[in-house]
C-alpha cells in the first residue's frame, strides 16, 4: 500500500493516477474538508487526515510501505503567513516522523524549484545552484525552503528513507482550484491579462511531473533530490504559445517592474481592508519577477530516465481542460 498526502489536489491527482497505472494499491490521504472532485471514480482507499493534527496520521498510514508527501500551501500571497508556514513546515515535519514511526520504507517528498537558487542574467540553474534562506521572496519560497531544509536533516539524523523532488511550473488537466499558475492561463485564454513583465519560467506538464514522482520512487537516490522540468521560455513566449492555441490576441505591451510596483501595493491593500480573494498582482510576485527562473532537468534525465514533453503540449492541454470544465467562459 503506497498513501499520497494531497491526493485530491494538482500534482498529487496526476500521481496517484500514475501509481494506478502501475497497479498499485493507494491511500489517499485528505483533510474532511477537502474537494475530492479528482478522486472521482478512482479504485483509492480514502483516509482522513490532518497534517496539523499528528494524532491522525498514524491511523492513516497504518499498513503502508510507501509515501508521496506532495501536499502544501501553495499560495503566492496570504494575509497571514502564519498558516502557510504551520502547513508546509510543521506539516512535513509531523508526517515525516509519521512515517518513521509506521516503518515506511521508501518516502517522496515534493519540494519545489522555489527553494533552489537562480543565476543571474538569465542562465540556467540546477540543484546543486548556490542558494540561502535571505534568497528566498515570500511566505511560499520560505516555508518550502524551511520544510525541505526539515526533510534533510531527518533524512541525516534518523536515516529516513526520503527521495526529493522539485517541480518547476506544472500545468495541464485537472487544475480544480487553481493554482496560482493555472489562473494565469486562464486569464492568458480569457484575454484578461492585456500586458506583461519581463521574466522567465520553466514549463512542464502536470503528467511528467508525475511520472518524475513514481520514477524518484523506483530510482532515486536517498537524500538527493531531482528537478522536474521541461522548457525555460519567457512569459512574452509562454502567453504567444496560448494565444495560438486560443486563436487569441498575444499582449503587446510590457511594462516595466517598478512601473507596476504601486498598483500591487494598492491590490494587496485593497484585499486586507475588503477580505477579498488574493489580489490579481502582489509585491511579491513582482520581485520574484524580476529574476528569470530557468533550470535544467538534466540529473533526473540521466539518474531517473525522465523526458518530458514539450512546453507546447502541456499548455494545450491545459487549456484544453480549462475550456472543458467551464473556467473560460
Amino acid at each position: 500500500m503506497i498513501a499520497i498526502t494531497g491526493a485530491s489536489g494538482f500534482v498529487g491527482s496526476a500521481v496517484l493516477r500514475k501509481l494506478l497505472e502501475r497497479g498499485l494499491s493507494i491511500r489517499a490521504l485528505v483533510r474532511p474538508s477537502s474537494d475530492r472532485r479528482n478522486l472521482d471514480g478512482l479504485a483509492v482507499d480514502i483516509a482522513e487526515a490532518d497534517l496539523l493534527d499528528p494524532q491522525t496520521l498514524a491511523p492513516a498510514l497504518k499498513g503502508c510501505k510507501g509515501l508521496f508527501h506532495i501536499a502544501a500551501d501553495y499560495r503566492l500571497w496570504a494575509p497571514d503567513p502564519k498558516p502557510m508556514f504551520s502547513a508546509n513546515v510543521d506539516g512535513t515535519r509531523a508526517i515525516m516522523l509519521a512515517a518513521k514511526d509506521a516503518g515506511i520504507e521508501r518516502i517522496v517528498y515534493t519540494s519545489s524549484v522555489a527553494t533552489l537558487g537562480l543565476v543571474a542574467g538569465g542562465g540556467v540553474a540546477d540543484e546543486e545552484t548556490s542558494v540561502a534562506f535571505k534568497d528566498m521572496i515570500g511566505p511560499y519560497k520560505q516555508s518550502k525552503f524551511l520544510a525541505e531544509a526539515e526533510v534533510r536533516a531527518l533524512v541525516s539524523d534518523e536515516n529516513l528513507p526520503v527521495v526529493i523532488v522539485n517541480p518547476s511550473m506544472p500545468i495541464g488537466p485537472r487544475d480544480i482550484k487553481p493554482t496560482p499558475t493555472g489562473r494565469m492561463i486562464v486569464e492568458a485564454a480569457t484575454g484578461k491579462m492585456p500586458a506583461y513583465v519581463d521574466t522567465g519560467l520553466n514549463v512542464v506538464h502536470v503528467d511528467d511531473v508525475a511520472e518524475g514522482h513514481v520514477l524518484a520512487f523506483e530510482k532515486g537516490i536517498v537524500g538527493e533530490r531531482y528537478i522536474l522540468g521541461s522548457e525555460n521560455l519567457r512569459l512574452k513566449d509562454i502567453l504567444g504559445l496560448i494565444s495560438e492555441i486560443t486563436g487569441g490576441r498575444a499582449p503587446r505591451f510590457k511594462i516595466p517592474h517598478d512601473l507596476i510596483m504601486p498598483v500591487a501595493f494598492l491590490a494587496e491593500t485593497w484585499t486586507r481592508l475588503t477580505g477579498g480573494k488574493e489580489p490579481f498582482v502582489t509585491i511579491d510576485g513582482l520581485k520574484m519577477a524580476k529574476k528569470k527562473m530557468f533550470f535544467s532537468h538534466l540529473k533526473a534525465e540521466q539518474a531517473l530516465g525522465f523526458f518530458p514533453r514539450p512546453a507546447r503540449d502541456a499548455l494545450a492541454d491545459a487549456v484544453q481542460w480549462f475550456g472543458e470544465n467551464g473556467y473560460l467562459e
